[in-house]
Order: structure tokens, then sequence, then C-alpha cells
């Protein structure tokens, strides 16, 4: 049933905000530093193209992710946030969209504070 949740998905909103964080992604690895940050971007990326049948758990890195965060938060986080809840809403006028808005909330969640975050 993941899958065929994952392929309606893709259709109706999932790639578009992939390419979002690709985006993100990509802007970030062009500085040295900002490689950890695009990378994770990557794996949201991923998370975004197919999030039905997998749970985000929560570990513990400390301070540094923490700083990542907060830098994610300012440059890239609140677009990506308010793009998954723009979806969250238009797929919210139908009954059947209901199970894809609850998904596109998760990950709006996950937007904001993607880092310390792992997706099993």
């Amino acid at each position: 049933m993941s899958c065929l949740g994952n392929l309606i998905w893709m259709i109706f909103g999932g790639i578009v905000n992939a390419l979002g964080w690709l985006f993100f992604g990509v802007l970030w690895c062009i500085t040295i530093i900002g490689i950890p940050i695009g990378l994770q971007c990557f794996k949201m990326a991923k998370l975004q193209l197919a999030p039905f049948g997998k749970d985000v758990v929560t570990t513990d890195d400390g301070g540094v992710s923490l700083i990542m965060n907060i830098l994610w938060l300012i440059f890239g986080g609140l677009f990506m946030c308010l793009a998954n809840l723009i979806s969250a809403v238009l797929l919210c006028i139908t009954i059947i969209g209901i199970p894809f808005a609850m998904q596109s909330v998760k990950i709006a969640k996950l937007s904001l504070m993607p880092f310390g975050k792992d997706v099993v």
C-alpha cells in the first residue's frame, strides 16, 4: 500500500517539493562549510519523494545540530516549511487527499529543524 501511496504522492506534489530540497542542497554544497547541510537536504529530498512507510526518529547530536538547525531555519527552512504547508492545504480539499496532507505536514514540521533527525 505504501508503494501506491508514494506513487500518487509523487504525481500530486512530491516531485515539486523534492526539487526545492535539491535546489537548496546544491546551493549549500557550493560552499565547503555548507556541505553537511546540503547532504541533509538531499536526504530530505529523498524523503519528500517517498514519505509513506518511513518514520522520523530523533537522534542526540548535541549542540552541532542546534547550530545547523538555526542556520537552516534562516536560510531555507521557512521556505520549505511554507511550501509543504501550502501543499497540505491544497491536498485537504478532498477527502482522498487527507492522508497525503498529513504526510506533507509531517515533512513541513521536519523542514523547520531537520538536523538531529534520522529517517528509518
